[in-house]
C-alpha cells in the first residue's frame, strides 16, 4: 500500500513525530510513505510560518536511518497550499525547495477570497458559488506545473454546514472536464484522499463518480492518501480505495522517486495486501 499524504510535528496541526507514523505505517503494511507536512504560505493561516524545511529533512534522514532494512520507502514529502494570492510565494518555495522532494502535493483550502474553507463559508455564499471557485483555483494550481498531485481535490463538501450536506457530484461534472483537462496537459495527478471516509463526509475526497468521470475523460494519474494527522489513521480505507478504483476502470496508482511516477498495478498491490492489514 502506499500512503502519499501523512503529517508529522511539522505541521501546524499535527503532534505526530515521523517515527511513530513509519511504525504505523509497518504495522498497516504500507510499504511506501510519503510524510507531506503543511506549507502554509498565507500571512493569515494559523500555520504561516511554522515549517522548518531543513529541520524536516534533518529529521527525515535520522528517520531513513532508523528504518533501513525494514521493507518501508519513506519519501520526502509537501504538501503546498495553493492559492492565486499567494502564487509568488508558493512559486519561490518550489524554486528553492521542490527538487529536494520526492513527492509534491498541491492543495487548494482557500475561498475566493483567500480565506480557508470552513463551514463559516456557506453562510453568505451557496455552495455552487464556493465550488465554482474553488474547482478554478484547482485549474490556476495545475497550469503552474510545480505540482505532482492535487490533494482532496473536492474538498469543500467536508466543510458543508448539516442543512447543506446534499452534495451531488453530477451538479459540477461540467466544471470538472476542465479540471480534468488541465491534469492531463500537465501529466499531473489527483489523489484519493481517504481522510473523508472516517469524518464528513463519509465519502473519499473525491469519491468513484469524479474518478469514473476523469477515466472516462482519458485520465489515468491517481494516487492514495489519508492525510493522516496520528499514527492510528496510516494506512486507513487504502485497501478499499485500491477496490474502488479498480471498479472505476484504473489500472494503476503512483508510486514516486525524485518527483517521478510510476504506475503500479492495483492488482499487483492488492495481492501483497492481506485483509487484517487493512
Amino acid at each position: 500500500m502506499f500512503d502519499y499524504h501523512v503529517h508529522t510535528e511539522f505541521s501546524v496541526d499535527c503532534k505526530t513525530p515521523m517515527r511513530e507514523n513509519c511504525a504505523a505505517a509497518l504495522a498497516a503494511g504500507v510499504t511506501e510513505i510519503a510524510l507531506t507536512d503543511h506549507i502554509d504560505l498565507r500571512p493569515s493561516d494559523p500555520g504561516y510560518g511554522y515549517y522548518r524545511a531543513e529541520e524536516y529533512f534533518a529529521s527525515l534522514e535520522r528517520v531513513r536511518a532508523e528504518f533501513a532494512g525494514q521493507p518501508l520507502v519513506i519519501l520526502a514529502g509537501a504538501e503546498v497550499d495553493f492559492h492565486s494570492q499567494t502564487e509568488t510565494s508558493v512559486r519561490a518555495f518550489i524554486e528553492r525547495y521542490g527538487s529536494d522532494y520526492d513527492f509534491v502535493i498541491g492543495s487548494v483550502h482557500y475561498a475566493a477570497d483567500g480565506e480557508l474553507i470552513y463551514p463559516s463559508t456557506f453562510a453568505s455564499r451557496t455552495p455552487d458559488d464556493v465550488f465554482a471557485d474553488h474547482f478554478r483555483e484547482v485549474i490556476r494550481s495545475v497550469e503552474t506545473g510545480w505540482f505532482d498531485t492535487i490533494g482532496h481535490m473536492d474538498i469543500p463538501k467536508r466543510y458543508l454546514p448539516r442543512h447543506l450536506r446534499n452534495y451531488d457530484p453530477a451538479r459540477y461534472r461540467e466544471l470538472l472536464g476542465p479540471v480534468f483537462d488541465a491534469l492531463i496537459a500537465q501529466n499531473m495527478a489527483f489523489e484519493i484522499n481517504t481522510s473523508g471516509i472516517r469524518q464528513a463526509p463519509k465519502a473519499s475526497m473525491p469519491g468513484p463518480a469524479i474518478v469514473r468521470w476523469y477515466v472516462d475523460h482519458g485520465g489515468s494519474r491517481i494516487t492514495t492518501g489519508t492525510d493522516s494527522h496520528t499514527a492510528k489513521t496510516v494506512g486507513a480505507s487504502v485497501r478499499e480505495t485500491l477496490e474502488m478504483l479498480q471498479l472505476c476502470g484504473v489500472t494503476a496508482v503512483l508510486s514516486f522517486r525524485q518527483r517521478r511516477g510510476t504506475p503500479v498495478a492495483i492488482g499487483q498491490l492488492l495481492g501483497g495486501i492481506s485483509p487484517d492489514a487493512a
